[in-house]
């Protein structure tokens, strides 16, 4: 079986993520999604709109977002609208809040722990998706990349609850942090994988790996980045691209790796990875592709 394909140059710059989109000579076709963490108010080592102006353009893309279940300033539509235009992305795109007014059911029917996802119904009006993600740490999964992105980033407000209490129908917001963490990791998993399916291969991903924080960029209040920018990645296996990351991080000689690989193992990170490849969304076997700048 021919390995993934991961694509990667150690040069961070916006001209570098169309570069790297273009090695994979993938066809977007009809309406695309572009799927990104758009920060949370205060938080500050979210990529900015102008850094991924030039991809978005290249791709005639609709950035898309969903609620969160926590509270912030983009647990609600009319909060998440606001902040969006504070934080620029209005400004140079299309904003499509995929959950605004109602959600959808995908099934999974053979989901290790969930065997549905709630997702924005605006998805149904998109065919195909960019998955732009900006690799971190995450205080509750571990690390935050292409996997995370495709689960609890598309998972309507209701949908990212029901992941984090792994299947549980009107949870509490309590609940949503005393799941047990390995089925939580395969609840994304799961989740991921009915994204994977809905789009029947017409998706890409890429991850970028500069603002190497512990913390993801859903928090208000996050630690600055422990390492320097290693660079950015894309494929089209979002387990290969996320095992491509944690393996430069970990072959990696900055100190600030030990930190940040503390926070990937001390949550279990990796299982999200290892759940995915086993539901068939990828693999873990990669062929690493080092383009120079």
């Amino acid at each position: 079986m021919e390995k993934a394909k991961v694509y990667f140059t150690k040069e961070v710059s916006k001209e570098s993520v169309v570069k790297m989109f273009q090695q994979l000579q993938k066809e977007l076709p009809g309406k695309v999604a572009v799927k990104l963490h758009s920060g949370e108010k205060g938080n500050q080592n979210y990529l900015k709109p102008e850094f991924l102006e030039p991809i978005i353009s290249y791709v005639n893309g609709t950035v898309v977002e969903c609620n969160t279940a926590y509270e912030g300033e983009r647990n609600t539509t009319e909060k998440h609208k606001k902040l969006m235009e504070e934080h620029g992305w209005s400004k140079y795109f299309t904003v499509d809040i995929l959950d605004e007014k109602e959600e959808m059911t995908l099934e999974i029917p053979n989901g290790k722990v969930i065997q549905k996802n709630y997702v924005g119904k605006n998805l149904e009006n998109y065919d195909s998706m960019l998955v732009l993600s900006h690799f971190k740490g995450h205080p509750m999964g571990g690390y935050g990349g292409a996997l995370k992105q495709l689960s609890i980033g598309i998972a309507s407000s209701k949908g990212k609850r029901y992941i984090h209490c792994t299947g549980k129908e009107n949870a509490s917001y309590e609940e949503m942090f005393q799941a047990d963490q390995e089925k939580f990791l395969e609840a994304m998993a799961d989740a991921a994988s009915s994204i994977v399916d809905y789009f029947h291969g017409n998706i890409a991903y890429i991850n970028i790996m500069c603002n190497l924080s512990v913390d993801c960029d859903c928090c208000s209040v996050a630690e600055d980045p422990c390492m320097q920018d290693i660079g950015i990645l894309a494929s089209t296996d979002p387990v290969a691209i996320d095992q491509a990351c944690i393996d430069l991080v970990k072959k990696s000689d900055d100190p600030g790796k030990e930190h940040f690989l503390e926070r990937v193992n001390s949550k279990k990170g990796t299982h999200t990875i290892d759940a995915a490849e086993a539901l068939g969304c990828g693999s873990k076997e990669y062929e690493l592709i080092e383009i120079e700048s």
